[in-house]
């Protein structure tokens, strides 16, 4: 019974049911009910983006195909890793064609990702099989943040940035509200025993955890940052907040992609009040 009125109310008040998931998993995550009138906090005003904010701009932010276009206009094509080849039909991928490394993902989703450090060891029939699911699939279904929505499904093929020996470069995340970057979320050890560290934009580390452990070891700062620095700026700019994911490898930045809502607007802050800063750094738009 409880499945049947889940499954009615998801179907036919759509917006009703992204509210009633977003107060039961937010109460579950972070074990308290979010303000959604007021939002105060980072995580809170997540949420009321997720709810309230229909702007097609963010739709575009998240597609990974589109917002390639939206990067090359911004600061030029040089940043973004070239694009290999593009479908909606899995099994066209030209797999013989392909360099020893790349990397699979759709443009309408965020985490799915095949990284092919070694073409000799993939099973292609696999790859495709993964492709065609997530061309099933509606990542706003699962995560209910509409910008994702109405991004048309495509599967993307793109060069691998990556160490030589096939190491997945760092990822710094730069938290930009306004244009003003609040800090740079560093992971190493995404694919196993992912770390985190927070620094401030003059690589001072800030002692703040966000989801997971930090490092035990300081990171070195990257020889391109005031570069990222000015790329997340100019990037953001126009937005009142975006993650901008870059990678400083092979002598030079790339450009990774556009984060909305990180963590889902889950994210576990140590220490808690730091949710409360940074959610005053951000003006939500009228």
């Amino acid at each position: 019974m409880y499945g049947l009125l889940k499954k009615t109310v998801k179907e036919f008040t759509p917006d009703l049911y992204t509210l009633l998931y977003t107060l039961w998993r937010y109460k579950r995550e972070l074990g308290v009910f979010p303000r959604l009138i007021h939002p105060k906090t980072f995580n809170e005003k997540i949420q009321y983006r997720k709810l309230h904010d229909r702007r097609p701009l963010l739709t575009l932010l998240v597609d990974k195909y589109r917002a390639r276009e939206y990067v090359a206009k911004k600061i030029g094509e040089n940043v973004l890793p070239r694009l290999l080849f593009a479908t909606q039909y899995p099994a066209d991928i030209p797999f013989d064609a392909l360099p020893d490394r790349f990397v699979v993902k759709p443009s309408h989703g965020a985490g799915w990702v095949f990284v092919v450090a070694d073409k000799r060891s993939i099973d292609a029939a696999e790859i495709v099989r993964q492709c065609e699911f997530w061309l099933g699939q509606n990542y706003y279904n699962w995560t209910r943040e509409w910008a994702y929505k109405n991004v048309k499904p495509r599967i993307l093929v793109e060069e691998f940035i990556g160490g030589q020996d096939g190491t997945i470069p760092i990822d710094y995340k730069f938290f930009v509200f306004g244009g003003e970057i609040a800090f740079v979320q560093v992971d190493i050890g995404r694919f196993k025993n992912l770390r985190r560290n927070i620094y401030d934009t003059a690589w001072n580390k800030i002692d703040v955890t966000l989801d997971h452990p930090n490092s035990a070891d300081e990171i070195p700062r990257p020889p391109h940052l005031a570069t990222m620095i000015e790329y997340a700026r100019v990037l953001a700019g126009d937005i009142d907040f975006v993650s901008v994911d870059l990678y400083d490898t092979n002598g030079k930045v790339y450009f990774g992609e556009f984060t909305l809502a990180p963590g889902h607007g889950f994210v576990r802050f140590e220490p808690k009040s730091f949710d409360e800063y940074l959610g005053g750094l951000w003006r939500i738009p009228p």
